[in-house]
């Protein structure tokens, strides 16, 4: 756990770097700051900034000289007392550039304020779409068009939206500014459709970037801009004195009382955590240092062993947890006197059985879930196929699928197949979703996919006629494997967005605060509705 730890940590130093020292060097020379120091004076002094898929294109794009973070910084802060997604272009990043994963990354903040209705700053300093790789960013559903159609259904639910154009903002980008409620730009920005090359080329009209879209002119000949600021630290003052003045949030609906920590240092998590599959550990121990006071109400706590269901305060706010047991568990079988092992991690039918009802509950009583993952999957075999597995899976995925109350999924270790959907993993839209280092997740562990596919890929050479001797299928097992792995590591999913931040154990409990205080801010809960349900 150090090892990945520090690993990360580094990773995540590089990565904060952006474009590299000439390129922030560059910014400071145009009187600018870079993103995370925009970002850095906008938050309340003493508060820290929740960081959101700082991975963003982690070992994508290196064909282009790489997209750190995707080129944009996004993120939870403190803004005059009150809880903002923040959206910052890194301009010292291609100039800002939306590559493919940068659109995704920017639509990815804006859904999580769209579902816990959170107040969102733009600070806007964009080149626009990069051209070489326009075909991946602009055409499709969840491409760069969406960020604005996403600008207007913010708008439209009463979620305010924030602006300040801090640099370029060009062509279609200019859209998402004068879609937001509040628009802010600095002395020497520009926001136009086309900028001067392209409108010389287009209609042969000669004109400065100032005349075309500078501040000054939108500020007193367009009236595109509400507030005009001479710099970056002036704007980002102007920015919280807006937020002074707006109206209060809705009161919460779901419950909340005075924080208690828990009564054991959860620097203790590395040392009862196991990352080794083959080992045992009591999750239990786990909950007890994340909970408020180590309280945890256990739901049928000697049913279903190989789930933990049961009510806890995180921060404050009410929880119900549904955890994997990784603790083997002896057990009577059903309908019998007879004694019988259940492998911890394993979801049995007893235990599907029991978490999906307890999830309608939660959802009955108004209690947000949180899911806990270190899981291998549903049992197999024909005693389970005969206790019915498939159909107490059904009825868990159909709670999870339908579960209208805020869900939060974190994976410690494994998340394994159907497990990972049972569990509430992407697919199911958690509201957050995080994973320690030690987290691992595909459709199978390492070692059952490499050997898998490498006998598939060796039957396949021998019906080609080809012989492959000892050593030749160890390379092959070893190679699989090497590229397995590395697919399921966590820094592969949150290239790619799967996660929305991969954390440091000791700093759960802070992560599940940030993402309960921003889910408390949807104070709208449709009707809780499960169609046919597996019985």
């Amino acid at each position: 756990m150090v090892e990945l730890l520090t690993a990360i940590k580094n990773e995540e130093e590089k990565i904060r770097q952006g474009g590299g020292p000439k390129a922030i060097e560059s910014q400071h020379k145009k009187n600018r700051l870079t993103a995370r120091e925009r970002v850095n004076a906008l938050i309340d002094p003493g508060t820290h900034f929740f960081e959101l898929a700082i991975y963003a294109a982690h070992e994508m794009y290196e064909e282009w000289g790489g997209a750190p973070s995707a080129g944009t910084v996004t993120g939870l802060a403190r803004v005059s007392g009150r809880l903002f997604m923040v959206i910052a272009n890194d301009a010292t990043v291609k100039a800002g550039a939306f590559f493919p994963m940068t659109a995704k990354k920017v639509i990815r903040a804006q859904n999580i304020a769209i579902e816990n209705r959170i107040p969102t700053i733009y600070l806007v300093d964009s080149a626009g779409v990069f051209l070489p790789l326009q075909e991946d960013v602009f055409p499709d559903t969840d491409d760069f068009g969406r960020v604005f159609r996403n600008n207007a259904v913010m708008s439209a639910a009463g979620i305010p939206q924030i602006t300040a154009i801090m640099g370029m903002c060009v062509a279609g980008g200019a859209y998402l500014p004068v879609m937001c409620d509040h628009i802010l730009m600095t002395e020497g920005s520009g926001l136009f459709l086309a900028g001067p090359a392209l409108v010389q080329a287009a209609i042969g009209q000669k004109t400065s970037a100032e005349d075309l879209g500078g501040a000054k002119m939108h500020s007193q000949i367009s009236g595109t801009v509400d507030f005009r600021e001479p710099d970056d630290e002036s704007c980002l003052k102007k920015i919280r004195a807006i937020v002074d003045k707006m109206g209060a949030p809705d009161p919460p609906i779901f419950s909340h009382s005075r924080l208690k920590e828990p009564l054991y240092p959860i620097s203790e998590l590395y040392g009862i955590f196991s990352g080794n599959p083959a080992k045992q550990y009591d999750m239990r121990e786990i909950i007890a240092r994340l909970v408020d006071g180590s309280e945890f109400e256990e739901y049928r706590a000697e049913y279903g062993e190989t789930l933990l269901c049961g009510y806890a305060r995180i921060g404050g706010w009410a929880v119900g947890i549904v955890a994997n047991q990784k603790k083997h568990i002896t057990t009577n079988a059903p309908h019998s006197d007879q004694k019988r092992i259940e492998f911890g991690g394993v979801i049995y039918t007893e235990s599907a059985e029991k978490a999906a009802r307890f999830i309608l509950d939660c959802n009955q009583n108004r209690i947000p879930l949180i899911f806990l993952h270190d899981v291998n999957g549903f049992m197999v075999g024909k005693d389970a196929e005969w206790s019915g597995i498939i159909r107490a899976g059904a009825k868990m995925v159909n709670a999870v699928a339908n579960s209208v109350v805020p869900k939060i999924t974190v994976i410690l270790g494994g998340s394994f197949g159907a497990g990972n959907y049972a569990m509430c993993g992407k697919a199911y839209d958690p509201r957050f979703m995080f994973a320690w280092p030690t987290a691992k997740f595909a459709v199978m562990s390492g070692d059952a996919a490499a050997n898998t596919l490498a006998e598939i890929k060796l039957k396949q050479l021998e019906r080609e006629g080809k012989k492959v001797d000892e050593k030749a299928k160890k390379e092959l097992l070893d190679s699989v494997k090497s590229t397995y792995d590395h697919q399921t590591d966590p820094r592969y999913a949150a290239a790619r967005l799967w996660l929305d931040a991969i954390i440091d154990p000791a700093h759960t409990r802070d992560a599940l605060i940030w993402a309960l205080n921003a889910a408390s801010l949807n104070t709208h809960i449709p009707e809780f509705k499960t169609g046919v349900l597996q019985t």
